[in-house]
């Protein structure tokens, strides 16, 4: 479960990253579960549109005019999107478990965000500042995404100590 709150970290920063990230992860064959969500990123017109829409974003957080990531509409995007990547990241039957950390580290990510880059902004300009958080974010979305899962205890132990 640790995956999806790390991707509703990276939505609650760039709300299109997961959708980005999920897309080249499920093109690569690397999303770790057969769930619905996966199996919707592997469209390719899906995840197209995903990748294309976190463009858009990288490109419109550099405008004088964009607003905070913590106005309504870009809250409700963070919650969609960190509520999607959560599920589609969670292990099978665990998927609205998933969706809700995703969620809510999305929420919390949001308002954490925002205050580092208004601090960041002090000592660089908003495009400075915005290239910088895209290279973290956009960096940790792509590993997050295709990062393979880790196994079970149980499932370790028994390998290692077959009775």
């Amino acid at each position: 479960m640790l995956r999806s709150i790390l991707m509703g970290l990276v939505a609650g920063q760039r709300s299109m990253a997961p959708l980005a990230a999920l897309a080249g992860a499920a093109r690569l064959g690397n999303l770790p579960y057969d769930n619905p969500q996966a199996r919707l990123m592997e469209h390719p017109l899906i995840a197209a549109g995903g990748v294309a829409m976190a463009a858009a974003e990288v490109g419109g957080d550099k405008m004088k005019t964009a607003p905070d990531r913590t106005v309504f509409l870009g809250l409700l995007a963070r919650t969609i999107t960190g509520g999607f990547a959560g599920a589609a990241l969670a292990p099978p039957r665990r998927q609205l478990e998933g969706a809700a950390l995703g969620i809510g580290a999305a929420v919390a990510s949001s308002y954490c965000g925002l205050a580092a880059r208004e601090r960041a902004m002090q000592h660089m300009d908003q495009t400075t500042s915005g290239f910088a958080e895209d290279v973290i974010v956009l960096s940790a979305a792509f590993a997050i995404a295709n990062a393979r899962p880790a196994l079970p205890s149980s499932v370790d132990r028994g390998a290692q100590n077959p009775s």
